[in-house]
């Protein structure tokens, strides 16, 4: 995808889904928000998201969901992250439900970075969609209806117990099994592709200089996704036109030019937790990618 979409531009796009003009870090640490899905468009962009997205879908329609799709005709639970692009299409006049959504920030405020990440929810490869019977529906409604009561009231924790229902709808969903009719739309590449982009996105941000980066190279990454380095390579070649390495020394950079502009770890700091065995191939890559040493860029950027 060129773009991916922000909260702000999410309630740009939508703006009575924010009537109220709730601030981007109202939770005070990231941001959370619930509408019922009478806010929603009948059709939306097919675009990443740069939040995660919890939808009770009561209407029918289609979901495309990077190289698939799936026909929504029953009510289901939605799992959506900011790695993978997905539009909705609905084949339905009457849409009914709620959606929330939230950022990283607003979910690990008190937890473990990984948690949500590593949840059978969100997993590489894995499917978004959970068909709900007539009592998972009453009770999943029920949690909904308890969050638009709370992001309306003044009470001092509200957020704490919205994170507490998101969590509630989350393991309720993974005592569900998800659905598994989805239709493809792409060949093999662009699901290849699709799981490569998403697994690269997940190496970041970088919150200490602790967290080494894992990944560094195609063949970490085909390792990972149980393929063989060449079909990985020839299949992103393929879809993007840029080569494994060039996404992954891409993305690095962007990590490196975050990190030098909203931290003050060192060079040294940053070339580890970058993955870099020696700071000095730290700033070869950098100048390589940029044309500037690290020092400059903080020196221009900052």
């Amino acid at each position: 995808m060129s773009h991916t979409e922000t909260i702000q531009e999410f309630y740009q796009r939508v703006p009575q889904a924010n009537a109220t003009g709730l601030a981007l870090n109202n939770a005070g640490v990231g941001h959370f928000n619930v509408f019922t899905r009478a806010s929603c468009f009948h059709k939306t962009p097919y675009i990443r998201r740069d939040f995660y997205k919890v939808s009770l879908i009561i209407g029918t329609g289609k979901l495309y969901y990077a190289d698939k799709w799936i026909a929504i005709d029953r009510p289901a639970l939605l799992f959506s992250n900011p790695v993978i692009p997905y539009s909705w299409e609905a084949t339905s006049e009457e849409q009914e439900g709620w959606f929330c959504l939230f950022t990283d920030a607003f979910v690990h405020h008190y937890e473990r970075k990984e948690s949500l990440a590593e949840s059978p929810l969100f997993k590489i490869g894995g499917n978004p969609i959970f068909f709900i019977n007539e009592q998972q529906q009453q009770e999943l409604s029920r949690i909904f209806q308890k969050m638009m009561v709370e992001i309306a009231s003044t009470y001092t924790h509200k957020y704490d117990l919205l994170r507490n229902y998101l969590h509630l709808v989350i393991h309720e969903a993974m005592k569900m099994q998800p659905a598994e009719s989805f239709e493809k739309h792409a060949n093999a590449s662009a699901r290849i592709t699709s799981l490569f982009i998403e697994l690269l996105e997940r190496q970041f941000p970088i919150d200490t200089p602790e967290d080494a980066l894992q990944l560094k190279t195609a063949t970490d990454y085909a390792k990972q996704l149980s393929v063989h380095v060449n079909h990985l390579n020839r299949s992103v070649k393929e879809i993007t036109g840029k080569t494994t390495t060039e996404h992954i020394s891409a993305r690095i950079t962007k990590e490196a030019q975050a990190l030098l502009k909203h931290t003050d770890w060192n060079i040294a700091e940053i070339a580890y937790s970058l993955g870099f065995e020696y700071p000095t191939y730290f700033n070869l890559f950098f100048k390589k990618q940029t044309r500037l040493t690290p020092n400059e860029a903080r020196s221009v950027i900052v």
